[in-house]
């Protein structure tokens, strides 16, 4: 249909007023006709009129009282139809139809006053003609009202979550491998139940979400009841312990029979220890590499600059000094004394017997050489910056329980030997967390590598505050982790504490690397991101325009984000945002999601008083055990160089190696 041009709307206008007009006039010669009486003393009569009325009387148009006023009125509603009044926001339907319905009964219940007695004439038609003329008025508002109001109405929603909302996964997708979270999430105003179907984990899932958004309570926890209840063998860093430990030692006191291989379970912490892990091993260490990549993962951990500044020179030494310290200890003896501890106590020797002992071991000659060449040299301020840049930080760690903890040999890290399994929970002590971060990141980076093996038992890593330690592994992990049946599950409340950590690049490749991810309230550059991650949907769009002539309504679509920063940035407790992975075998259409997880409290409360207490070492809290083997480290590093001095000292092909000054 062509548009209407100004000349149509002129017509229709005339066409309007013309038919209005006629309403008018019918209901006039209705007063006239019945209010005849009153018309004569008013003497406002004519014969032309008399005969007029004449005419139509005989046209049966008077037969009835109402007969004309109803003709007048069903004119005003034919004006009425084609009326195009000005659009107003304000009008309403309520608004037209009392005025109407007030009209017509005014309109026609007014007849009643010609009944009246005890009135002159021309007051009875005075009052019958203004209160008909009063409705008449009435109605002709409301109908004028009714032409005003916008059909369309816009959302009165502020924030537009309707309009946000789109299909999501309600089918439930299970495997050996999966992560299942039952939920709940609003589709254009219904509530509709759904699952959260994490169908690959071993694709990497990374979770965020700031302190009290429900990581743990709502994901991480329930994570941990479905792995245990598919046999997975299990590492959980708890940050603050003892609470997922509680619940993995409970799970697998409840699941331990489902395994090939019943599993044993094994907890280090250093509030109340119960058991002992050297993460040194010798026999974990296969060769010089690996001593490197410890140390690093160490020294990087408690300077956390330095991740940045990699391959810079007063980065790379420290790094090589501990690591031809560990090395050499992995040699000495068959690494009876590999340590930590005893790394930290041969660190603080004198600095003759240190460069003369670590020269005894011909493999790390290149690693020691710079260092006994300063000293030789006398360039003595080098030497004690490098020196101190690591003694000092680990002198730190020279505590009694520390040393007897990271001493002992309870148990190795290979979590997922198939020939004994086992569920290792690592707790941490929010009061010491900056202290033990690099003990912490050392056995994680170390366990990373020992796990990230072929043919070994299904197994799940769980870092709750992954950004308190440093372990680059997990990169490996995350990336070929799925080949070997590892899933790496790492919980962090924001991507900024990430970047504080590690370096930029290596912040961005966990953020993106891992295939699944979850996310509670963030903000910032992180809400930005993730918003960035989801598929964008199409929204309706509505605008008005008002002037002063018309009222005029648009109406779009346009693709936009489904789950904007802003919406991230105000989820609330329980709700979260998220994209899944899917397998060839179990396609997922619908990945992202916005829903609120569904946890049964009543059943959680039952099982959290079932707990049964973890179990207590009363050697490991015993503090004569502990200052014995403290002090007994002590005396192995002093016995180490005395034996390794008298040792070059007889030799002559080593003797040029003992520094002196």
């Amino acid at each position: 249909m062509g548009a209407m041009t100004g000349e149509n709307e002129m017509g229709l206008r005339k066409i309007i007023d013309l038919t209005r007009m006629i309403s008018i006039v019918v209901l006039l010669i209705h007063f006239y006709y019945y209010c005849y009486g009153a018309f004569e003393q008013w003497d406002l009569t004519h014969t032309i009129g008399d005969r007029f009325l004449a005419n139509i009387g005989r046209s049966g148009f008077f037969k009835h009282f109402n007969e004309s006023k109803l003709v007048s009125l069903l004119f005003l509603a034919i004006s009425l139809v084609g009326a195009k009044g000005r659009k107003n926001p304000k009008s309403n339907y309520r608004t037209s139809y009392v005025c109407i319905g007030c009209g017509l009964l005014v309109y026609f219940i007014s007849g009643l006053v010609l009944s009246i007695k005890g009135l002159e004439l021309t007051e009875v038609a005075q009052l019958y003609m203004v209160l008909t003329g009063t409705g008449y008025l009435l109605i002709l508002t409301g109908g004028v009202t009714l032409s005003r109001i916008i059909k369309s109405k816009l959302s009165n929603e502020v924030f537009n979550r309707a309009n946000e909302t789109f299909p999501q996964e309600e089918r439930l997708l299970t495997n050996p491998y999966s992560i299942n979270l039952p939920a709940v999430y609003k589709l254009k105003g219904r509530t509709r139940k759904m699952w959260i179907n994490y169908v690959n984990p071993r694709r990497g899932l990374l979770v965020l979400g700031s302190p009290g958004s429900g990581k743990s309570w709502y994901i991480i926890e329930n994570a941990i009841r479905q792995l245990s209840d598919k046999s997975f063998a299990q590492f959980v860093f708890d940050f603050k312990y003892p609470e997922l430990t509680n619940l993995t030692y409970n799970l697998y006191l409840k699941n331990k029979h489902k395994y090939p291989i019943e599993p044993k379970f094994f907890c280090v912490n250093f509030t109340r220890p119960i058991h002992r892990l050297n993460p040194l091993y010798p026999d974990m260490l296969q060769d010089l590499v690996d001593a490197i990549e410890a140390s690093k993962t160490m020294l990087l951990s408690i300077n956390k600059t330095w991740a940045s500044r990699q391959g810079e020179f007063f980065v790379e030494s420290p790094i090589n000094l501990l690591a031809a310290v560990i090395w050499f200890l992995k040699k000495f003896d068959g690494g009876k004394y590999c340590t930590l501890p005893h790394a930290i106590e041969l660190l603080q020797l004198p600095y003759d017997k240190l460069f003369t002992v670590l020269n005894y071991e011909p493999e790390i000659e290149t690693l020691i050489n710079p260092f006994s060449n300063a000293y030789l040299n006398d360039v003595m301020e080098t030497v004690d910056n490098q020196l101190a840049s690591v003694k000092i930080p680990l002198g730190r760690l020279s505590s009694p329980s520390l040393y007897y903890i990271l001493s002992g040999n309870d148990f190795t890290m290979d979590i997922n030997n198939p020939k004994e399994p086992k569920i290792f929970c690592l707790g941490n002590d929010p009061l010491k967390a900056d202290a033990l971060a690099p003990v912490i990141s050392l056995i994680c980076d170390r366990l990373n590598k020992i796990i990230n093996q072929p043919g070994r038992h299904k197994c799940a890593t769980i870092y709750d505050e992954f950004a308190t330690i440093r372990a680059s592994s997990v990169l490996r992990v995350i990336g070929q982790g799925r080949s070997n049946d590892i899933i790496c599950i790492i919980a962090v409340q924001d991507y900024s504490q990430l970047k504080q950590v590690y370096s930029r690049e290596e912040a961005e490749a966990i953020f993106n690397m891992t295939g699944n991810i979850i996310s509670g309230q963030v903000s910032g550059e992180t809400a930005k991101l993730l918003s960035e991650r989801f598929p964008k949907i199409m929204q309706d769009r509505q605008s008005m325009s008002i002037n002063s002539s018309d009222t005029s309504i648009s109406h779009s679509k346009q693709l936009e984000a489904s789950i904007p920063p802003s919406t991230i940035s105000s989820l609330s407790s329980g709700e979260f945002v998220g994209i899944t992975a899917d397998n060839p075998d179990q396609p997922i259409e619908l990945k992202g999601f916005h829903s609120r997880i569904i946890n049964d409290v009543p059943a959680l409360a039952e099982e959290k008083a079932a707990f049964k207490p973890l179990p207590e070492s009363e050697k490991a809290n015993d503090p004569k055990e502990i200052q014995r083997v403290f002090f007994e480290i002590k005396q192995h590093v002093q016995d180490i160089a005395e034996v390794v001095m008298e040792r070059m000292l007889n030799d002559p092909a080593k003797e040029h190696l003992v520094i002196k000054k």
